[in-house]
This record gives C-alpha cells, structure tokens and sequence, in this order.
C-alpha cells in the first residue's frame, strides 16, 4: 500500500488548489489579459510563492483540471468494485456521467471555472497545452484500470483509454463552446456535458474488446 502524503505534502497540495482556483476564476472572467501576479494576488500569496509552485500563469490552471480527472478515476474503481455490476462499458459511462453531474456548490463552481478557461483557450496558446497535457495524464491513468477490467493487453486497453478519455474531453469543449445566449438550434441530443458525454462514449467505444464483459 502507497503511504500517506506526509502533512508538508498535503500542504503544497492545498496552496496549489487555492492558487489553481484563483486562476481558473480570472482566467475565466478576464481571458488572456491575466498576469502571475494578478493570480498571485487573488489567491493571497507572494508573487514568488507563485512561482515556487508553477513556472507560467497557465501552469497554475493543471490542478484544478486535474481534480476532475482524479474524481473520474476514483469513481471509475469504486464502481468497478460493485460485486455483480454492470459491463465495463456501463461503468464507464456512469463514470463519466457522475464527474460531470456537480455534487456540491464549490463542484459546480469548478465545471463554471472550466467552462471559462476553454472559452478563453480559444485566444491562448499556452493554456489549451495545459488543458491536453491534463487529458494526456488521464489517458494513461487510465489504461491501467482498463486493462485490470477488461483482462485487455496493453494495445486494447489504450485504445479504450484513448477512445473513453476523448469521449469526455469532447463532451467538456462542446458544452464550453455552446452560446448561453443563442437559443439551442440542436434537435439530436443534450446540451448538458453529463448527458454529451454518456452520447460521446456510446459512440467512440463502439466495437471495442473487453467493454462489453460483465463484473462478476
């Protein structure tokens, strides 16, 4: 069994998340324009604090992203572990389904926060290599836990890995690029990124070995 963070640990994670979220929340309102300092600022520390834990602005962003992926994972086991459940495609959906259906205020403030940053991402270079270089990191979280589920070799659990981690990516970004002030012209599906990403992963693991074996 890994050990416990140490309370210095838990710590440099907490100022992390305090700095992400004061990032994602001006990065949301503000776009581009926003500076380390700015960020620093709105998260109460020293400009050198800052950069004690991130080297760019953009950096600053990763742990709030990588929250969500950490929640998606942790749902994924703990319905996997469910004694005659569903097939692994069905766990993966509801998975997915429940990272994306907020719990609390401060989750729903998140997924506000993200829909932010991708709309700003547009403008901002660095910040869209933060965003896929979170997605990259789940991808391959995640194959290890596909290929312990599915009974798969490494190529088939990385195509599925690949395939459920792009299904929610997708989800995230057409539900950050839908206009809140146009009325919604769609008429082949939801506009709500739980519902989008249910419809995504039907779609791309279509066919794929393993997702379709029962837990027993």
């Amino acid at each position: 069994m890994p050990s416990a963070p140490s309370l210095t640990e838990r710590r440099k994670a907490a100022t992390e998340l305090e700095i992400a979220r004061a990032a994602a929340a001006l990065f949301a309102e503000h776009g581009t324009a926003v500076t380390a300092d700015d960020i620093a600022r709105a998260a109460g520390v020293a400009l050198r604090t800052f950069y004690r834990y991130f080297r760019t602005k953009e950096d600053a962003v990763a742990p709030l992203l990588a929250v969500g992926v950490r929640q998606w994972l942790a749902g994924l086991r703990r319905l996997a572990e469910e004694a005659d459940g569903p097939s692994v495609r069905d766990v993966l959906e509801r998975a997915a389904r429940q990272a994306l259906t907020p719990s609390d205020e401060r989750a729903a403030e998140a997924l506000r926060w993200t829909r932010g940053l991708l709309r700003a991402m547009r403008d901002d270079p660095a910040l869209r290599a933060v965003w896929h270089r979170v997605h990259h990191d789940s991808e391959e979280a995640l194959i290890p836990v596909l290929a312990g589920l599915t009974g798969a070799g490494a190529p088939e659990a990385r195509l599925a890995a690949a395939a459920a981690n792009t299904a929610m990516r997708v989800a995230v970004e057409t539900w950050a690029a839908a206009d809140d002030d146009a009325p919604d012209e769609r008429t082949d599906g939801p506009a709500e990124p739980a519902e989008l990403v249910v419809r995504n992963m039907s779609a791309l693991t279509a066919g794929l070995p393993g997702l379709d074996r029962r837990r027993t």
